[in-house]
């Protein structure tokens, strides 16, 4: 499966489909959340001016990705049953 969150796309990007990385967001030191230039910095730029790692940011990317995974199954629990039977076939 694609990873929903990548560290190119913008922070208001991210937290605007999966309002749930913003505190993985803020675990990692990155409070620009709110700031003006997260609807055109991306994850990594941000990240990166924080002082984040190449490696610390791909875990952030990580979790996130984790965390967005976990809400698309709490709000489409058939997608989620389906998509499980087809790769156990």
């Amino acid at each position: 499966m694609a990873d929903k969150i990548t560290k190119e796309m913008t922070l208001g990007e991210a937290v605007s489909k999966y309002p749930e990385t913003a505190a993985i967001m803020l675990k990692y030191g990155l409070h620009c959340i709110g700031c003006h230039v997260a609807s055109w910095e991306s994850i990594e730029q941000g990240a990166m001016g924080h002082g984040l790692t190449a490696a610390q940011v791909k875990d952030m990317v990580a979790e996130m990705n984790a965390a967005a995974s976990k809400q698309d199954q709490a709000l489409n629990p058939e997608k989620s049953k389906k998509t499980k039977s087809t790769k156990s076939a």
